[in-house]
């Protein structure tokens, strides 16, 4: 599978889900400063996907989960834990995030989905580096859902 890429905000693509980068999801979400995607889909979205959020626990490595919209008009958000406890992203973890992701993607049953640079920015991979890897990913996936990667404006 080849994914589309784009340069925008990934709030305002016209996908059924969303994934945020997110974190192994052991520190309450509370008490973390929003920043990149997550602060971007924190104010958009409101709480309420965060607090289902934190009611599930952790999540392995380069896992995923299904939570909520909130008040984004798409169906729902998957979260990827793109990043170790250190705050660093590695081939392994972005590459397992996209798996995740996507198999949620398949099980639901959307038809569409937009994910961010997983472990570009907070992750310390950076912007080439997270694409290349991400693309890497898609190429072992089958799906019929319409994926596209969005790149955010330097």
């Amino acid at each position: 599978m080849t994914p589309r890429i784009v340069h925008g905000d990934l709030l305002d693509q016209p996908a059924q889900v969303l994934v945020n980068a997110w974190n192994r999801n052991i520190i309450p979400w509370w008490l973390l400063l929003p920043q990149g995607v997550s602060g971007a889909i924190r104010r958009r979205a409101g709480c309420a996907p965060f607090r289902e959020l934190g009611r599930m626990g952790p999540i392995p490595l380069g896992g995923a989960v299904l939570t909520g919209a909130g008040r984004l008009p798409c169906k729902a958000l998957i979260h990827v834990a793109g990043i170790s406890l250190w705050w660093r992203a590695s081939e392994a973890s972005i590459g397992q995030s996209v798996h995740s992701a996507m198999r949620l993607v398949n099980e639901h049953g959307f038809a569409s989905v937009a994910f961010p640079l997983i472990g570009a920015s907070t992750g310390g991979f950076g912007a080439e580096g997270s694409l290349r890897v991400m693309l890497s990913a898609f190429k072992d996936i089958e799906s019929a859902a319409e994926v596209t990667i969005v790149r955010y404006p330097d």
